[in-house]
């Protein structure tokens, strides 16, 4: 079957950034950052800290690759010649300027707050990153099939949502960081897709056919670029 051809940007109202789109993960973001300023949410997360203790399942690191998931998901879907809204060269600099966006967010916010972790491994705690990466590849499938296939747009809720829960499991961050995270990926998805015309008119030069792609990605530990090839 032969791949969808790139799209273009045809209509300007399918990339508008309002106020609705923002409300989500603005109130989230804000739902985790006033923990620092009203004493009963960092009480909420300390509750939430002792429950966990008591109730703990095993540890697992499938939080880890299940923050990847759903772009995976989008790419395979796509592989598999259920369509989506974009094209390979389009989907993949909207992608790709999601996770730049979370990384310019997460990072710096690590830094700035310093709070420590519950587990004590160091102090960088808020927001989750994981979190963060997880609902932005989450949203990131539902912006590109809900047009097509409601249901299969938000198949990728499920993974982000079990990464957030296990990074609490696991110890690696209190709720509010986590909460937090989820609207820093939403937020970073909305605007990839508010800036996808000017990023495609950057990069409109290249050869369309062009499958390779320099992708960047947040981890735990710093931000890095990974090299996609597609064949």
């Amino acid at each position: 079957m032969t791949e969808q051809p790139d799209s273009v940007v045809n209509d300007p109202n399918n990339y508008k950034l309002s106020y609705r789109k923002l409300i989500l993960p603005v109130s989230l973001i804000s739902a985790g950052a006033i923990s620092f300023a009203i004493p009963p949410m960092k009480e909420l997360d300390l509750s939430a800290k002792i429950e966990v203790a008591h109730d703990r399942p095993g540890k697992t690191t499938l939080d880890n690759y299940t923050q990847y998931f759903p772009a995976v998901m989008v790419y395979g879907l796509n592989l598999a010649g259920i369509k989506g809204k974009h094209g390979f060269k389009d989907r993949t600099i909207i992608y790709a300027t999601s996770q730049l966006i979370s990384a310019a967010i997460v990072t710096p916010a690590k830094s700035l707050i310093a709070e420590e972790r519950p587990d004590g491994s160091n102090k960088k705690s808020f927001p989750s990153g994981h979190a963060a990466t997880a609902f932005s590849t989450a949203h990131f499938m539902y912006r590109e099939y809900r047009d097509n296939n409601l249901l299969l747009s938000l198949s990728g809720y499920p993974f982000a949502a079990f990464t957030g829960v296990y990074r609490v499991l696991n110890n690696k961050h209190w709720m509010t960081d986590v909460v937090a995270g989820a609207g820093v990926g939403i937020l970073s998805t909305e605007l990839a897709y508010w800036l996808y015309p000017k990023m495609n008119t950057l990069i409109s030069g290249k050869k369309k056919n062009n499958k390779s792609v320099v992708v960047p990605y947040y981890q735990s530990k710093g931000v890095g670029m990974s090299y996609l090839l597609v064949f």
